[in-house]
């Protein structure tokens, strides 16, 4: 989105309004600009929705918008905590909240904006505390995984949980594990626990706005973007990373990009190749992703094919129908 969209008079909430507006959907939507359009034009704060870019210094390979792009626009949970924490669903939803609670004191429409389906169901749904660690069956199922690799765990949760299977990605061992351990104590599937959850925002609207697009733009963006972040100096920057202590094993290094750089770093393929491996994992990210917020409830899609101009357009109007006329709220 090119220049600034968002014009005319802001709102100020009232304290005593519970309402936020979210902004959700796959990679490359344009999910971080639009919300920045919607903060300028409704007197709002961005509040993030990213798993990783909750991480200190992990900034090229996760889009973090620039200060200077934030046009003044506060952002919240982003650069919270330093690489060495494993920072959870739970724990988001508890700031999250507290990120919401605190904005509309303030007078300011929360906007949460992000693609981290589970971060938005913690916060909009709820999560089930579920049941603790199991260390016998960890090991089994680790070792179930080193012997017939990962993909065999994903097959396990497909046939015990289909729902866990589709959000799950095949490689993702932690989040498969915790998966079957939870159906194997529980006798019960993870997504069965989640329908009994309650959200730490009981009592306010949520107005969910999901941005979709089709996948050959998806595919044209998406390449765009790696392409960009590799001239950012992408490898640059997880080798910095590196050289400040942070081991391969910290959880930011297993998310998307990441992964495929530090594969590379420790010997597997060219930059060609992996700059192929980010975007083919890019694009099937985006496809998982739209099937989970498919499946989150009350979302207003819209389909940004039409281009930045069209999809500000239907979000203010979302937000002008949904927030401005329901809230007790002043226009400035």
């Amino acid at each position: 989105m090119s220049g600034r969209l968002a014009s005319g008079p802001s709102i100020r909430l009232s304290s005593k309004t519970k309402i936020l507006v979210a902004i959700v959907g796959p990679t490359a939507t344009g999910k971080s600009t639009l919300g920045i359009e919607i903060a300028e034009r409704f007197g709002g704060e961005v509040i993030s929705c990213d798993s990783t870019a909750v991480y200190r210094g992990f900034d090229i390979g996760t889009d973090k918008v620039p200060l200077e792009g934030r046009r003044g626009i506060p952002h919240h949970l982003i650069d919270v905590v330093d690489p060495s924490e494993n920072y959870s669903a739970a724990r988001y939803a508890t700031d999250a909240s507290a990120a919401v609670f605190e904005t509309i004191a303030r007078g300011r429409l929360p906007i949460l904006v992000g693609g981290t389906g589970l971060y938005y169901r913690a916060l909009t749904r709820g999560l089930f505390p579920g049941p603790g660690r199991d260390s016998d069956l960890r090991e089994r199922l680790l070792a179930l995984s080193d012997r017939y690799g990962v993909e065999r765990l994903h097959r396990l949760v497909r046939h015990v949980d289909p729902e866990s299977a589709d959000r799950i990605h095949a490689r993702d061992a932690k989040r498969l594990i915790r998966a079957l351990e939870v159906y194997y104590l529980t006798g019960r599937p993870l997504t069965r626990h989640f329908e009994g959850t309650h959200s730490p925002l009981v009592g306010y609207s949520i107005v969910g706005i999901a941005l979709r697009q089709s996948s050959d733009l998806t595919a044209v963006k998406v390449a765009q973007r790696v392409e960009s972040q590799l001239n950012e100096g992408l490898i640059d920057e997880v080798r910095r990373l590196r050289a400040m202590g942070i081991p391969d094993s910290a959880l930011p290094f297993g998310g998307m990009v990441y992964r495929q750089v530090l594969a590379f770093l420790n010997g597997v393929g060219t930059e060609e190749s992996t700059r192929d491996d980010i975007i083919r994992a890019n694009r099937r990210y985006a496809r998982r992703q739209l099937i989970w917020f498919r499946k989150e409830p009350n979302l207003h899609w819209i389909q940004v094919d039409d281009g930045p101009v069209h999809a500000f357009r239907m979000a203010e109007q979302i937000v002008r129908d949904n927030v401005v006329a329901r809230s007790e709220s002043v226009v400035l």
